[in-house]
């Protein structure tokens, strides 16, 4: 199969799709790669590596668009990316489409297969396409609460570990999955005082044996979330409900009870975000301030720290990647019912029904799109 990875478009995204490592491994087993030049080397990837790897150079993302048969990226198509796609081609990356009802028309009009990171699944509900970004976002975030309460940024000055005789800032977590364990790890190494609030009783217990109470744990409410936030000089939005968009668990009458200058971390950005006063911002230009308190809500946090994130997403990635160039999208989705799951379009039906219900749209659930052929179910 011919598998072409292109250079990502979107503001300060230095990710790529595969590393030369990884385009070795395809071409080994008899595929060929298509790789944009300039594609990773901002994360220190060679044209030459990719070269020596097995690659052919292509200089434009457009011819990578036409002649591929699977394109493998990282964060989800522009609109400019969106038109060149083609019926029968796969695309493979990170698409969070519930928030994204333009990306949706766009792929479904294109009528290629797109699947979707975020949605394939792994044994016990577990999402090990998200999760590697997800571990490097929970991380990352602690870092980005922490210089956004420096008061050179606008913060109200609080360092999240305190020094001896000085109080340690406190971190509010809001959710207890892979970025907001990740959250509380970092925020905890710091020094910081760290509650984590979930809805799973089983995954409170979890935490609470895993710290060694050393983090606090509540059961979400309302009443909990405002609470907290009366004392948080950071708060991490860490709530995931798989391709659907985050529930609001913040609203802007609640930024009132909160310190000046506090800080809020929306990890959950890409599927909406889940504070009512969060929208998308950029590496470029992160930070904003709504009723007195910063908001970062970066969309692809792990971009900025792109190499490490390429590594983990390709060691993530690969074994599917592998699958769909060795045995094709049909095959490899019906011989896989993980992989199913990441199915979000599929020939001009949309195949996810928290997509579905987001934006007022009809689905078809994967297994009958794939039997029926797509724009034949709708028929």
């Amino acid at each position: 199969m011919l598998v072409g990875v292109p250079k990502e478009i979107k503001n300060h995204e230095y990710r790529v799709g595969l590393t030369p490592a990884g385009v070795r491994e395809l071409v080994s087993a008899g595929h060929q790669a298509l790789v944009e030049t300039q594609a990773g080397i901002a994360i220190g990837f060679t044209d030459d590596q990719y070269a020596d790897a097995g690659a052919e150079l292509v200089a434009t993302a457009a011819e990578i668009f036409k002649r591929a048969e699977l394109i493998v990226k990282v964060k989800e198509p522009q609109p400019s990316e969106c038109t060149q796609l083609r019926a029968n081609q796969t695309l493979f990356t990170y698409l969070h489409l519930a928030p994204d009802p333009e990306q949706t028309k766009l792929l479904l009009a294109s009528g290629a297969i797109c699947i979707a990171y975020e949605t394939v699944t792994g044994p016990n509900n577990s999402l090990p396409l998200l999760a590697p970004m997800s571990e490097v976002a929970g991380r990352m975030s602690i870092q980005a609460a922490a210089l956004c309460l420096e008061k050179s940024r606008g913060g109200s000055g609080v360092l999240l570990g305190g020094v001896p005789g000085v109080e340690a800032g406190k971190v509010v977590v809001l959710g207890g999955g892979v970025v907001g364990l990740n959250a509380a790890r970092m925020a905890l190494g710091l020094g910081a005082e760290v509650t984590i609030l979930d809805r799973s009783l089983p995954r409170l217990r979890q935490i609470d044996e895993l710290f060694d109470g050393r983090i606090k744990s509540l059961y979400s409410t309302t009443e909990a979330i405002e609470s907290q936030l009366r004392t948080a000089d950071a708060v991490i939005g860490a709530v995931l409900i798989p391709g659907a968009s985050a529930p609001k668990l913040v609203t802007r009458d609640m930024l009132g009870v909160m310190k000046p200058g506090s800080v809020l971390v929306d990890v959950a950005i890409d599927q909406g975000g889940c504070f009512e006063t969060s929208r998308a911002t950029t590496h470029q230009d992160p930070i904003y301030v709504v009723d007195g308190i910063i908001h970062y809500c970066v969309a692809n946090m792990p971009g900025g720290v792109a190499r490490t994130s390429t590594f983990a997403l390709t060691n993530a990635t690969l074994p599917f990647v592998m699958s769909l160039a060795n045995k094709g999208a049909e095959e490899a989705l019906r011989s896989d019912a993980h992989l199913l799951n990441g199915l979000n379009v599929y020939r001009g039906v949309l195949t996810v029904k928290a997509v579905a219900e987001a934006q007022g749209l009809s689905f078809v659930e994967p297994a009958e799109a794939l039997q029926y052929g797509g724009l034949q179910v709708s028929a």
